[in-house]
């Protein structure tokens, strides 16, 4: 059979690139502005072209792949965001995208691409008065969707009878590893133009390569950093909660015990999603070493790690200059868990195999 390529628009530094490659994916091309995310994946796929700004591309101008993902920018939908909705300055970008897809397939006569996955923040089912995610799944449809009865999306589900075939599925990158990641919540949709195999692609039990497996060659040693080293050391992933300060003041103020305690994090709390203005403070501890624990910011080898990525991947660029650890920061923050991209880009290649 022909090899099966992938597009990746909002292409930050490859994650859906390395998920691909991982499963007999090739990557084509990405289109992505920031300087250091470019530099970063040109570094690690030398091969894949770069398109530039999703804005000034015509989906029937530039090369068919019968996969293209995007993660559109999410700083109108996060929860830490300003909550403006699809109809913010960034998170609109996601309508080019699928003006793109749209382009592409009027141009092959409806056969790429023949896979569309978008990812995005938990914050995109509550926008707007819960009707940004209706709007998405409007846009891939080009059809009116109704709100669920309930007025609420749920975590998962499917939208038959249309082309294409639409299924959701909120994914927390802490189930999808092991050992266990940072718990990072993310809303995954598939969009199946060539039949009705989302389902399958979302929902079908699949092994789920083991984190050192993952990295293949592309894992580096672990060595120990400037900054904390005793949690740097080995390849031990601590239990990782964003640090509430505010909690913190809080019981200082009213003088509560359980207050002080929750600052500390709790299960429920949502991790930053944009690491760009101000890294933010995360309490570390281990399991069997509660009392070890400290309070501190994460270095960039670390985020990595919660994010099922090679160590080091975002270390160097293309001409193997060092990048700037904001720019990792931020690369890191706006990032996806790779056992997660893994997951569903497993299940298109054993879809579009049988197809093909």
């Amino acid at each position: 059979m022909n090899e099966i390529r992938l597009g990746s628009l909002f292409d930050g530094i490859g994650v859906f690139p390395l998920a691909a490659v991982h499963c007999g994916i090739v990557p084509a091309w990405a289109s992505e502005i920031e300087k250091a995310p470019i530099s970063i994946t040109k570094r690690h796929f030398p091969g894949m072209a770069h398109l530039g700004d999703v804005t000034k591309l015509n989906g029937g101008d530039i090369p068919p792949v019968h996969i293209i993902t995007f993660g559109s920018p999410c700083q109108n939908l996060s929860q830490i965001g300003n909550r403006a909705g699809l109809a913010g300055e960034k998170s609109s970008l996601f309508f080019h995208a699928i003006r793109i897809i749209r382009e592409m397939r009027e141009a092959t006569n409806g056969i790429f691409p023949a896979i569309a996955v978008w990812e995005n923040v938990m914050g995109a089912f509550f926008s707007n008065d819960r009707m940004d995610f209706r709007a998405v799944l409007s846009a891939f449809t080009a059809a009116d969707i109704s709100m669920p009865a309930s007025g609420k999306w749920a975590g998962a589900g499917m939208v038959r009878g249309h082309t294409p075939d639409l299924a959701w599925r909120l994914m927390d990158a802490q189930h999808w590893a092991s050992p266990r990641l940072a718990r990072r919540q993310r809303v995954f949709v598939v969009a199946d133009f060539g039949g009705q195999c989302s389902n399958e692609i979302l929902f079908k039990p699949r092994t789920v390569q083991s984190i050192s497996a993952s990295g293949g060659n592309c894992w580096l040693s672990a060595a120990c950093g400037d900054r904390g080293s005793f949690i740097e050391a080995g390849r031990r992933v601590p239990i990782t909660r964003p640090f509430q300060c505010y909690r913190m003041r809080a019981s200082a103020k009213e003088r509560t015990t359980e207050a002080f305690r929750n600052s500390f994090g709790l299960p429920t709390d949502p991790f930053p999603t944009l690491l760009a203005s101000a890294v933010s403070p995360f309490a570390f501890w281990y399991e069997d070493d509660p009392a070890g624990g400290c309070v501190r910011f994460p270095t960039e080898r670390e985020c990595e790690r919660l994010m099922g990525l090679p160590e080091g991947w975002t270390k160097y660029g293309a001409d193997s200059e060092e990048i700037l650890p904001a720019h990792r920061y931020r690369a890191l923050g706006n990032a996806i868990a790779l056992p997660c991209a893994e997951y569903i880009m497993r299940g298109i290649y054993d879809v579009l195999t049988r197809r093909c």
